[in-house]
């Protein structure tokens, strides 16, 4: 009776271990790289199109905009400023030779991002990395959006 009782008691734990290996596989694997059908991916960033500046972080000027009302967790443009900037050549080779990129070389840009990337700079001098965009309005500063910054100084003072 105990040799039955153990034979059954090892048929049991096989067969349970059979079905969380079983289970361990998952459903149909991803092909095309697309993880959500049906929705177009971004086009890849143009590489010669990025810049690497350093200047001053400071908060834009208030405009409808940059209201209160305007949801801190969606990339804007109309929030965050760098003043006082100047181009580093720190990027690969490959980089910032664009036309528009060499073009829109300005002492002052937009920063596209979200709040919490750029809040904690405010008034320090940073070195920021991103990808110029053309500006729709001709007589505003361009816009970088902005891939990586970093705090060179805790105040603006050169």
């Amino acid at each position: 009776m105990r040799q039955a009782m153990w034979a059954l008691g090892l048929m049991v734990c096989l067969a349970a271990s059979g079905f969380v290996v079983n289970g361990q596989g998952g459903g149909k694997p991803v092909s095309g790289g697309n993880p959500t059908p049906g929705t177009k991916q971004p086009d890849p960033p143009n590489l010669s199109d990025r810049m690497t500046v350093t200047g001053c972080l400071q908060p834009a000027p208030k405009s409808a905009a940059n209201s209160d009302a305007a949801d801190p967790n969606t990339p804007s443009d109309a929030r965050f400023v760098l003043s006082g900037a100047k181009g580093v050549d720190r990027v690969p080779p490959g980089t910032g030779g664009s036309t528009l990129a060499v073009s829109t070389r300005s002492s002052s840009y937009r920063l596209e991002g979200i709040d919490s990337q750029f809040s904690p700079f405010v008034n320090a001098r940073v070195e920021v990395s991103g990808e110029v965009k053309t500006s729709v309005e001709k007589t505003s500063a361009p816009t970088l959006l902005v891939e990586f910054i970093q705090k060179t100084a805790a105040t603006c003072q050169p």
